[in-house]
């Protein structure tokens, strides 16, 4: 893991590659979850014997299930010490390149692609990389936003 030393030391990151994460298998509970919490039970997520038969031949995890696992994979890569807080300011671009079938493991890789001072503090912008194992393309493509404050 990647440790700055303050927004200070974080304003000077920007192309600095942050590495990958471990794998994160993802289960049919967790996409069962993921449907519930969202009220998205499209029958490629959440049916399996229908999904058999689709295009996959398996469930699939939501793209925005994929998206929604940035924080806790990149969490793994880098943190600012010193701060009062960090918001996640949002996305700037999200492309999901190829699904991710029940049962695959998937992990990030990140770089810090920008780096700007913003009131009380800095933004970055983090381009991560979800891949899925085994798969030529990876599964997410993001600009991922985020402000650290002093």
């Amino acid at each position: 893991m990647k440790v700055y030393n303050g927004v200070d030391e974080f304003a000077t990151a920007q192309g600095d590659v942050l590495g990958t994460t471990d794998w994160v298998v993802i289960d049919q509970a967790r996409i069962d979850k993921f449907a519930e919490a969202t009220g998205d039970h499209q029958w490629i997520h959440v049916d399996p014997v229908k999904a058999a038969t689709g295009p996959f031949g398996t469930t699939i995890a939501h793209g925005l299930l994929t998206l929604s696992l940035l924080p806790v994979l990149v969490h793994e890569l880098y943190k600012v010490d010193g701060i009062t807080m960090a918001v996640n300011y949002g996305f700037d671009k999200v492309r999901f390149a190829s699904p991710v079938p029940v049962g695959s493991r998937v992990r990030a890789s990140a770089v810090v692609a920008a780096v700007s001072k913003v009131p009380g503090g800095v933004q970055g912008q983090v381009d991560v990389t979800i891949e899925v194992e085994g798969s030529a393309k990876p599964a997410c493509i993001a600009q991922s936003i985020v402000r650290f404050v002093a």
